[in-house]
């Protein structure tokens, strides 16, 4: 698949997620209740879930980022692929108002959703910029931490989503993602399905190609912070997933094979301080 279909059936899918206010594909009356009890399997406590205005979470994620960043007051946060704004608006609470949270999404429906929900939650320290996470909108050495959330799996380009991420941070600065990645590799019926790319599962790599992806671009000490199958059941909810088993012929058994070949990782990455001499 060319890197501008993919980038192309990808916006497309969310921004049809967008339209309809959540990832949930069942009756309207069930959708919230849905992606909040996904939130709450993937990390984020009631108080964090009710702390963003109505409409930010849509049930998307694989993780928690913001609770892994142990975030200051008055830093700078940059999240690649931001959707409605969930995570954002939990940062932007950490930070306080001496702080900034910039988030970037190539989704134009997803960036106006988020910047409707950040008029409803008066949320002034928060901004969303239009752009793609491999060409970020944003500044070098601006960020004092990068986060994401079940997005970089999507990019066609990896390698370059993390050296854009590397290029923000300043010195010193932290790399925070939560995503999906393989235990082992997918059947070529879901590698090459386009369906299965918004569903996150064709655009998810080797656990190992990640972690040495993102050392390659320059992060140190990069570890995985946690490990867990990712539960079939969330995978069931995305209308991606009922999308390939409808066009594919796919038996949910064979769903359930899949399943076991991903799992979601939270994992950390540190850009080195240049002022920080080295020994020779």
């Amino acid at each position: 698949m060319k890197e501008e279909e993919i980038k192309k059936v990808v916006r497309e899918g969310y921004a049809q997620i967008a339209r309809q206010q959540s990832s949930c594909c069942g009756p309207a009356s069930t959708c919230g209740s849905t992606s909040q009890a996904i939130s709450k399997q993937i990390g984020y406590s009631d108080e964090e879930l009710g702390a963003v205005p109505e409409g930010a979470n849509l049930g998307l994620g694989c993780g928690n980022p913001v609770a892994l960043a142990s975030l200051k007051e008055g830093e700078v946060v940059v999240d690649l692929g931001s959707g409605a704004g969930f995570d954002c608006f939990l940062a932007a609470q950490r930070v306080g108002p001496g702080g900034k949270v910039i988030g970037v999404d190539m989704t134009p429906e997803m960036i106006d959703k988020a910047r409707a929900n950040a008029r409803k939650g008066e949320l002034e320290n928060v901004e969303f910029r239009l752009g793609e996470i491999e060409n970020l909108p944003v500044a070098d050495n601006l960020a004092d931490v990068v986060i994401s959330n079940c997005v970089i799996n999507l990019s066609p380009d990896k390698p370059r989503v993390f050296e854009e991420a590397f290029r923000v941070l300043k010195p010193g600065g932290r790399l925070l993602v939560s995503d999906i990645v393989l235990l082992k590799e997918l059947p070529d019926f879901i590698k090459n399905s386009l369906e299965a790319y918004i569903g996150c599962l064709s655009g998810a790599i080797m656990r190992e190609q990640y972690t040495a992806t993102i050392k390659a671009a320059g992060f140190q000490r990069v570890r995985i912070t946690d490990e867990a199958t990712f539960p079939i059941k969330l995978m069931a909810n995305d209308p991606t997933v009922g999308a390939i088993i409808e066009n594919l012929e796919v038996s949910p058994d064979k769903v359930k094979e899949v399943a076991n070949s991903v799992v979601s990782l939270k994992v950390y990455g540190l850009k080195p301080d240049s002022k920080v001499q080295r020994p020779f």
